[in-house]
Formats: C-alpha cells, sequence, structure tokens
C-alpha cells in the first residue's frame, strides 16, 4: 500500500540513497543538514509508499534490507535521470546550477565569487565535506570537488584540474625534540607510522598523523588535540593555518616532500555546463595562500 496514493517524492529517494551512502542515520542527517528524527521519518514514509522495509538498524548504524539492495541501483538511476532531464530544461532557457564540495582548510570564497559574478543567474552552493563523505561526488550529492589530491578515487571516473600547490610543514608540540630545528627531511618521517583520513590515500597525503598506534581520526581538532598533548606529530601544507591558532603547537619547514597539490575534480562526462564555468573561474582566481 503506497503513501495516501500520492506519487513518488524524488526528495525521499535521495533521502534513502544518502543513508545507503553513510549506512548510518545520524552521519546521513548530518550530510543532509536535516534533524535525524525529521530524516528517520521521512524513510518511514518511503517505505510506507513502497510497502517494503527498506534499511534495518544495527548496533552500529543502518543496513539495506534484501529489499534495499534491490531498490538502490534503481533509486540511484531515478536521480540521475531527474538530474539529468533538470540540466537540460536549464541548459535550454540558459541557466545553471552547481554544487561544489570543499574539504579541509581550503577556502574557495574567490572560485565562487567570480563564479557568480560571471554567471549571476545561476544557482551556486557549496558543501563542506568532512573525511567520511568521500562517496559525495561519484553519489551526485556535489557536481564538482575541491580537494587536495590524492583522493581515493578512479582516474577513469573523473576529470582532474590541477589549480595550485603549496609545501609541507611539521607540526609538533612545543618542546619536542624536532620543534626547535629550522627544518626536517621527508627522511627522518619515512618510517613514522600514519593513520591517514578516509578522504587520502598514497603515502604523502595531504593530512598526515604519524604515531605508533594512533587510531584513524575525522576531526580536524582530535587531530592538533592529540599532536598537542605529545601521541603524535602532522604533516600539513603550508597554507593550513589552523595550527597556528594554538601556543602549544610549533611548525617546522620539510625539505625534500612532494608538494601538496590542490585539484578540481568532476565526473567524467557530466553534461552539467556550469562544471566548465567553474573550472574556468577557479583557474582564473584559485592560487596558493600568500606566506
Amino acid at each position: 500500500m503506497n503513501d495516501l496514493g500520492q506519487d513518488l517524492e524524488l526528495r525521499l529517494v535521495r533521502y534513502f540513497t544518502v543513508v545507503a551512502a553513510h549506512q548510518h542515520f545520524g552521519r546521513a542527517a548530518a550530510d543532509l543538514h536535516v534533524a535525524q528524527p525529521a530524516l528517520s521519518r521521512q524513510i518511514q514514509r518511503l517505505e510506507k509508499y513502497l510497502g517494503v522495509r527498506l534499511l534495518d538498524r544495527v548496533p552500529k548504524g543502518t543496513r539495506l534490507t534484501p529489499a534495499g539492495q534491490k531498490f538502490l541501483p534503481r533509486a540511484q538511476a531515478l536521480l540521475r535521470t531527474a538530474r539529468q532531464a533538470e540540466l537540460a530544461v536549464r541548459e535550454h532557457a540558459g541557466t545553471g546550477r552547481i554544487a561544489i564540495g570543499y574539504v579541509e582548510d581550503l577556502v574557495i570564497t574567490a572560485a565562487v565569487r567570480e563564479l557568480r559574478r560571471r554567471h549571476p543567474d545561476a544557482e551556486i552552493a557549496t558543501r563542506y565535506l568532512s573525511c567520511r563523505d568521500v562517496g559525495a561526488l561519484a553519489d551526485k550529492r556535489v557536481d564538482a570537488l575541491i580537494a587536495r589530491a590524492p583522493l581515493p578515487l578512479a582516474a577513469d571516473d573523473v576529470f582532474t584540474t590541477p589549480l595550485y600547490e603549496e609545501p609541507r610543514m611539521l607540526v609538533v608540540p612545543r618542546g619536542h625534540p624536532l620543534a626547535d630545528r629550522a627544518s626536517v627531511t621527508a627522511e627522518e618521517l619515512a618510517d613514522e607510522e600514519a593513520a591517514p583520513c578516509a578522504f587520502e590515500t598514497a603515502d604523502w597525503t595531504s593530512y598526515r598523523i604519524l604515531g605508533a598506534g594512533v587510531p584513524p581520526i575525522e576531526s580536524y581538532e582530535d587531530k592538533l588535540e592529540l599532536v598537542a598533548s605529545g601521541r603524535a606529530i602532522a604533516v600539513l601544507p603550508v597554507g593550513d593555518r589552523r595550527s597556528s591558532l594554538r601556543p602549544d603547537l610549533v611548525t617546522v619547514p620539510i625539505e625534500g616532500a612532494p608538494p601538496s597539490q590542490v585539484v578540481l575534480i568532476s565526473r567524467k562526462d557530466d553534461p552539467n555546463p556550469m562544471i566548465r564555468n567553474l573550472r574556468l573561474a577557479a583557474e582564473a582566481v584559485l592560487t596558493a595562500p600568500a606566506p
């Protein structure tokens, strides 16, 4: 029995795909910027409409039921079709729409302002993404992503535009043996055990927490607290100034480390014309912060 005979709402379908991606109502609610109880009610509405249970709650979150597993690819296809129809109409009308994701310390205001200046009638939204939101581009929660390379995304699936590069620095607690050094070398850090963010891959990630037995940490503030307590050290891009706000931390230049690269990433073959417009705007105005 469906929900009072009403048509299927795309909003509920999208909510379902986000919960399925996170496998957790709390994280999905944060991503969607809705209250968790409200999200639960909307999923219940969708299940009532379809007449089946799509998600089961488990101790660590949620999991898809067999019906949910069958519905998910169809839900994703439905959202893609709706998005393509919307883009076709907007392109015909000469308007545009884009959601831009960005991560960690990056400031993309200049690119967004330039894009709005060039396309004043377009709908331009930004979304801050945390480490656990690595699937936001593939799930089409954002149309483009400005982040630091490397990212765990298949090269065949995305188009990457380099924007600028920055050297790296070591962040240690005041009083650490390396705190008074003029610089350290990459070789001196090579044997340190790393706990990377989920957004990162490879050896030289943009944000590295180094220390034996350090678990993966999502919150940047928790990373700095771990360093300040003496349990770890961190490797960060020099453009990330947040550690300088803490008087108990010291930064040291790193020699011989590859630079941190800031890139713009979009899905290959995405027909949205605003992606190219964003690329041109970002290339024109986004540069490495002054030292």
